[in-house]
């Protein structure tokens, strides 16, 4: 009885784990830098610059390869989807406009498909390598 409760136990806090990752990262990359940057010409661009989201996944492509590794797909795909949307729906929750309800779902979405595809990547590559050695 003991077994059969501690492996669902343990997924989910995989994925607990997974999804809070994913916020600390939008946080450490992200989370801080909400001022958007006007140009002389009146033009306003930001408040991300491409570094910061590069650097949030890589970060992140790591902890999902790396769960999908281990063949923790449920922390892998369904972690850090729910980590992000949480985030971007957060930080973006103060805009007036109501869109940023489409950004949080493309997030979700992005976020859903890009680490699904990086699992099955993962696992594949792990797989081969596991059956040639």
């Amino acid at each position: 009885m003991r077994s059969k409760l501690s492996k669902p136990l343990l997924h989910l806090l995989g994925i607990l784990v997974s999804a809070a990752v994913s916020l600390a990262a939008w946080a450490a990359w992200l989370g801080w830098d909400q001022h958007r940057d006007v140009h002389p010409d009146g033009s306003t661009t930001g408040p991300y610059e491409a570094w910061q989201v590069i650097g949030l996944v890589l970060t992140l492509l790591l902890t999902v390869c790396g769960a999908a590794y281990r063949r923790h797909f449920a922390a892998a795909v369904l972690g850090t989807t729910v980590g992000l949307t949480a985030a971007a729906g957060y930080d973006w929750s103060d805009d007036s406009s109501g869109l940023w309800v489409v950004g949080v779902a493309m997030v979700m979405l992005g976020t859903l498909l890009a680490t699904a595809a990086a699992s099955a990547v993962t696992a594949s590559v792990a797989g081969a390598a596991a059956d040639g050695s």
